[in-house]
C-alpha cells in the first residue's frame, strides 16, 4: 500500500519543498525582507561610521551605535508601519518611503536626544541615506527589468 502524506486537521500535508519554473527551491517571503533589513542596517551603520570618521569622533562600537541609534530606530519603526516586508526590494514606494521616514524620524530622535541637527547634517543625511536605501533597490529593479523577455 503506498504511503500517504501525514496530515492533521490543522496542518497541510507534509510534502517536499516546491520549486519555481527554473527548478530552484522557492524561498520564504520573509527571507528577502530579512536580507534587505540586514543590508539596510549595515548601510545605516556605515553612514554612522563615515560620519564619525570624517569628524574625528573615533570609530568605536559604542560610538557608532550612539550615532546610528536614532536612524536604526526610525528605520525599524518605518519598516513596521509601512509593512516593508511585503515588497522589500521595490524602489517605489517601499524604498523611498523607508528612506524619507528614516531620515525624518532619525533627525527628530537625534534632536530630541540633544544631538546636533545642523542643516548641513540634514542635507548629508538625506543624500547619503537616499543613496544607501534607494539606489541598491533601483539598480536591482533595473537589472531585473532588463532580464525580462519582451513579448
Amino acid at each position: 500500500m503506498p504511503s500517504r502524506p501525514t496530515t492533521s486537521p490543522t496542518t497541510r500535508p507534509m510534502t517536499s519543498p516546491s520549486r519555481n519554473r527554473s527548478g530552484r527551491l522557492r524561498t520564504s517571503p520573509a527571507l528577502p525582507a530579512l536580507v534587505w533589513a540586514g543590508i539596510d542596517t549595515v548601510l545605516i551603520l556605515a553612514f554612522a561610521v563615515s560620519g564619525r570618521r570624517t569628524h574625528e569622533h573615533g570609530v568605536t562600537f559604542l560610538g557608532v551605535l550612539d550615532t546610528a541609534w536614532p536612524f536604526l530606530t526610525a528605520y525599524a519603526l518605518a519598516s513596521l508601519a509601512l509593512r516593508a516586508w511585503r515588497s522589500p526590494s521595490t524602489p517605489w514606494p517601499t524604498a523611498v518611503a523607508l528612506w524619507l521616514a528614516t531620515v525624518v524620524g532619525g533627525l527628530l530622535l537625534r534632536a530630541a536626544s540633544g544631538e546636533g541637527v545642523a542643516v548641513s547634517f540634514q542635507i548629508v543625511t538625506l543624500l547619503v541615506l537616499g543613496t544607501f536605501l534607494v539606489l541598491p533597490r533601483a539598480v536591482l529593479h533595473a537589472v531585473r527589468r532588463r532580464r525580462l523577455p519582451v513579448a
